[in-house]
C-alpha cells in the first residue's frame, strides 16, 4: 500500500494535469493513510492554481487529519465562499485543535461565514464527543443555530442506538434544566432534532412547549413532534391542544387542529370543541363545525347560529346546513326568523331552510304562517321570505291557507285586508279564476266609484275585470250573479264603466247592468242602470 501511495503521490507534481491531481487526492482520501510526505503533499495543494484541486485538497487534509493545514484552513474561512464552506467542515475534523480555532475564529468573521463554521462545528458527530455541537445550538445567531441544526439533522440517520440516546438526553436536559431559557432559534432547532431522534422521552419536553409562553415558531414544531407517535393524549394534554387550536397564530393552530381532527368526539370534549367555533381563524371553526355538525343540543346550536354572521361565505352555508339538520337548530333558525329585522337577513334564513322545512311538522308552518299573516296585514315586506319558504315546502297547503284566510276577512266585510291576501295568491300565474275573481271583486267594493273619465282611467279594479272579460267572461258573469256580497251600486259603477267599451266589452257591460236590474228594478240606481242600457244600445 505504502508504493501505491507513492506512486499516486507522484501524481500530484505541477507538471501533471489539473484533472489527474484532482483524481490522485480523491484515491489519497480513499485510502486514508497518513504520513509526513503525504501531508505535505496534501498541504501544497491547498494554495494549487486550479479551483478543483483546491477543493480536493481541502477535504483531504480534514479527512487525513493534516494538522498543518490548519492556518491554511483558517485563512480559506475568513474568505468565504465554497472553498470557504469546505475549510470549515475540514478543520473540524482536526480534533480539538481545529474545533477550538474555527470556535476564536467564528466571532471575528462576517454572519455568512459564522453559519459555515457553526454546520462545521455541529458536524463532527455525537455529543459525547462533538460537544461543540451543543454549542452552537446556544448561539445568539438564529443563521449559525440553523446550519448547525441542519448539519445536525443529516448525521441522525446513521447515528448509533447509543449515539441517539445521548443526543435525546443532552438536547432534553438543554431544553428542561437551563436556568435561562435559550433563545427562540435554539428551542426550535433542538425540537426539530428531538423530533428526528423520535425518542418517547421526549414528549414531556414537547407537551411543555405547546404551551403559550414559548414563542409561535417553537409551538409549532412541538405539536407537529407530537403529531407523530401521541395518538391518545391525556386530559390535560387534550386541553393543550384545544388551546393551540385557539391560537391567533395559524402556525399554531393549524397542527394542533391537524392532531384533533383525527380524535374521536367525546362527550367530555364536546365542550372543548364548541370553544374552536370561537376560534380566530375560520379554516378552525370549519373543523370544528364538522365535529360537532351532528350533535343535537341547545349550546351547539347557538355556537353554529354565531357562524352565520361570519365574513367567510363557506363557513356561513356550512354551519346553516347543519342547523337544518338538527333538531334544536331548526328551533333556533325559526327564531331567528321570526324574529328577523332586516330583509337580507330574513331572505338568507328562509331560502336555506327550503329543502329541510319539507320535512317540517305542521305546526312549525302554522307558527310561520301566523307571523307572516301578521306581517302581510301589516304591509310589512318582512313577510315575503316566510311566505316563500311555506310556498316552496308546501304550495298548495300555503294557497289553502291564504285563501281560507282571504274569504273569512271578506265574509266579515273587510275588503281592504281580504285584498292583501288575495292580491299575494294572485302572484302565481296559475292561480284559478275564482281567485282572480275575488281579487277584482274585493278592488271593486274599495272602489271610490266616481263615474267621471279620468277617475275610471285611474281605477285598477277595472283593469282587472277587463283581464278577467277577455278570458273568462261567461264565468266572470256567473261569478257576479252569484257574489250577493257586491252591492246594486258597485255593479252598476262596473257595467257604466264597459258599456263605453267596445266589443265583448258592451256585452258583458249588458250582462251586467241587467243584473242590477234584476236586483234593484224600482230603485234609483236600478232606473240608472236601464237608462244607461238604452242609451248604449244595449237593452
Amino acid at each position: 500500500m505504502q508504493a501505491t501511495s507513492r506512486k499516486i503521490l507522484a501524481l500530484l507534481a505541477p507538471e501533471q494535469p489539473a484533472q489527474v491531481r484532482r483524481a490522485a487526492l480523491v484515491v489519497l482520501r480513499s485510502l486514508g493513510e497518513r504520513d509526513g510526505e503525504m501531508t505535505e503533499a496534501v498541504c501544497g495543494c491547498l494554495e494549487d492554481a486550479d479551483g478543483g484541486v483546491r477543493q480536493e485538497a481541502i477535504q483531504a487534509a480534514g479527512q487525513l487529519r493534516a494538522d498543518k493545514a490548519l492556518s491554511t484552513l483558517l485563512g480559506k474561512i475568513e474568505e468565504g465562499g465554497t472553498e470557504g464552506e469546505l475549510a470549515a467542515h475540514a478543520a473540524a475534523k482536526l480534533g480539538v485543535k481545529g474545533t477550538r480555532a474555527l470556535q476564536e475564529l467564528m466571532h471575528k468573521v462576517a454572519p455568512g461565514v459564522r453559519r459555515y463554521i457553526g454546520a462545521a462545528l455541529a458536524s463532527g458527530g455525537p455529543v459525547s464527543d462533538h460537544a461543540a455541537g451543543l454549542h452552537v445550538l446556544r448561539d445568539k445567531d438564529p443563521g449559525v443555530v440553523e446550519a448547525a441544526a441542519k448539519s445536525l439533522s443529516e448525521q441522525i440517520p446513521s447515528m448509533s442506538s447509543g449515539q441517539r440516546k445521548a443526543w435525546t438526553e443532552e438536547l432534553v436536559q438543554l431544553l428542561q434544566k437551563s436556568k435561562t431559557a435559550p433563545p427562540a432559534a435554539t428551542r426550535a432547532a433542538a425540537i426539530r432534532l428531538l423530533a428526528a431522534l423520535n425518542d418517547a422521552r421526549a414528549a414531556a419536553v414537547f407537551w411543555d412547549h405547546t404551551q403559550p409562553k414559548h414563542p409561535p415558531e417553537v409551538r409549532a414544531l412541538a405539536l407537529q413532534a407530537l403529531a407523530q407517535w401521541s395518538h391518545e393524549p391525556k386530559k390535560d394534554h387534550l386541553h393543550r391542544l384545544f388551546t393551540c387550536a385557539n391560537d391567533s397564530d395559524f402556525r399554531v393552530a393549524a397542527p394542533a387542529l391537524m392532531f384533533l381532527k383525527h380524535l374521536d368526539l367525546e362527550g367530555k370534549s364536546a365542550g372543548e370543541w364548541l370553544t374552536l367555533l370561537h376560534a380566530p381563524d375560520g379554516a378552525v371553526r370549519m373543523v370544528a363545525l364538522e365535529k360537532l355538525g351532528g350533535v343535537d343540543s341547545a349550546a351547539v346550536a347557538a355556537a353554529l347560529a354565531e357562524q352565520l354572521d361570519h365574513p367567510e361565505r363557506p363557513l356561513r352555508d356550512k354551519a346553516l346546513a347543519a342547523l337544518t339538520g338538527l333538531k334544536h337548530g331548526r328551533d333556533w333558525l325559526t327564531k331567528a326568523l321570526l324574529a328577523a329585522t332586516d330583509a337580507e337577513q330574513a331572505w338568507y334564513l328562509a331560502k336555506a331552510q327550503v329543502e329541510a322545512g319539507k320535512k317540517y311538522p305542521a305546526a312549525w308552518r302554522s307558527k310561520v304562517f301566523q307571523k307572516a299573516c301578521a306581517l302581510l296585514e301589516a304591509e310589512n315586506r318582512l313577510g315575503d321570505p316566510l311566505l316563500y319558504l311555506l310556498r316552496h315546502t308546501d304550495a298548495a297547503d300555503l294557497r289553502d291557507r291564504l285563501e281560507d284566510k282571504a274569504l273569512s276577512f271578506r265574509k266579515k266585510k273587510n275588503y281592504a285586508t281580504a285584498l292583501l291576501y288575495l292580491r299575494n295568491l294572485t302572484r302565481d300565474p296559475a292561480c284559478a279564476f275564482a281567485i282572480k275573481a275575488e281579487a277584482a271583486a274585493c278592488g271593486l267594493k274599495l272602489s271610490s266609484k266616481e263615474l267621471t273619465h279620468e277617475a275610471r282611467a285611474n281605477d285598477h279594479c277595472l283593469d282587472h275585470f277587463a283581464g278577467l272579460c277577455r278570458n273568462y267572461e261567461k264565468e266572470l258573469v256567473q261569478f257576479l250573479g252569484k257574489a250577493n256580497w257586491l252591492d246594486s251600486e258597485d255593479l252598476f259603477y262596473l257595467g257604466f264603466h264597459f258599456a263605453e267599451k267596445e266589443n265583448q266589452y258592451r256585452r258583458f257591460a249588458g250582462e251586467v247592468l241587467r243584473l242590477v236590474l234584476k236586483r234593484s228594478a224600482k230603485s234609483k240606481i236600478g232606473q240608472a242602470a236601464r237608462s244607461k242600457l238604452r242609451n248604449a244600445g244595449l237593452d
